[in-house]
C-alpha cells in the first residue's frame, strides 16, 4: 500500500502551489488505481489546518472547499484512513529512540508508525526527514 504525506495533500490540492499539477496527477492516478492507498488521519488533519490557514495561505482555503477535498479522495474505492493501532506505542517508542526524534519531528514518527502498523510499503512524501525511518521506503512522486 502506499500512503501520502501532509505535503502531497496540499500541493494537489493548492492550485497556487508550484507542484500542483504533479502532485494531482498522482493522487489522481491512486485514487482511479485499482491498488489500495492510504491516507493517515493525522495528515488529514494537518491538511486542513494547512490549506485554511491565513498565515500560511492568501488567500487560504475555505472550510468547505478542504473538507470537500477531503471527500473527494475518500470517494476512492481504494482509499484507505490510517489510524493508530494496538501496536504504536511499540513502533513508535522505537522510531523516536532510533531516529533521534525531538520536537515537532515527533509528528513524523506518529505518521511513520501508523503506516508500518498498516504495511505500507510506501510513502509518498517531499519531506526528507522521513530517510530517519529506515523501515518505511519514503520516496517523492513529484520528481519521477
Amino acid at each position: 500500500m502506499i500512503a501520502t504525506d501532509t505535503n502531497i495533500l496540499v500541493y494537489a490540492h493548492r492550485t497556487d502551489s508550484e507542484w500542483h499539477d504533479q502532485a494531482k496527477a498522482c493522487l489522481t492516478a491512486l485514487a482511479e488505481g485499482r491498488v489500495a492507498w492510504g491516507l493517515p488521519w493525522s495528515c488529514v488533519h494537518e491538511f486542513l489546518a494547512t490549506v485554511t490557514r491565513p498565515r500560511i495561505y492568501r488567500p487560504p482555503s475555505t472550510l468547505e472547499a478542504a473538507i470537500g477535498q477531503v471527500d473527494a479522495w475518500l470517494e476512492s474505492p481504494v482509499a484507505n484512513l490510517l489510524t493508530e493501532t494496538f501496536a504504536h506505542w511499540e513502533l513508535l517508542e522505537d522510531l523516536l529512540r532510533q531516529g533521534h526524534v525531538r520536537g515537532p519531528m515527533v509528528h513524523d514518527a506518529r505518521v511513520a508508525s501508523i503506516c508500518l502498523a498498516h504495511g505500507v510499503t510506501e510513502f509518498w512524501t517531499a519531506d526528507r526527514d522521513f530517510s530517519r525511518f529506515p523501515g518505511l521506503p519514503a520516496r517523492n512522486p513529484l520528481f519521477d
